[in-house]
């Protein structure tokens, strides 16, 4: 695959090169990859903990209703 990055970002993988984080210009799109990858992941966990706690809070606040376990179980078991 030949892919044309432009002038900006040929200079950017050259010096990561040069510094040896990468060894070539496919080990350099790899990585950066990867690391897009990690940074959508991370932000993906940020926003169900966001969602969590608004749930948390919504709890402790008293604006939502509870169940206990025994509640939950008579709805969800057949009848005999």
């Amino acid at each position: 695959m030949d892919i044309n990055l432009g002038a900006p970002y040929e200079v950017v993988i050259k010096s990561i090169i040069e510094k040896g984080y990468a060894g070539n210009r496919t080990e350099v799109i790899r990585q950066a990859i990867m690391a897009y990858k990690r940074i959508i992941e991370e932000e993906e966990l940020m926003l169900v903990h966001r969602g969590v706690m608004a749930e948390m809070n919504e709890l402790e606040a008293g604006k939502a209703k509870t169940h206990s376990f025994e509640e939950i179980k008579k709805i969800l078991e057949p009848e005999s």
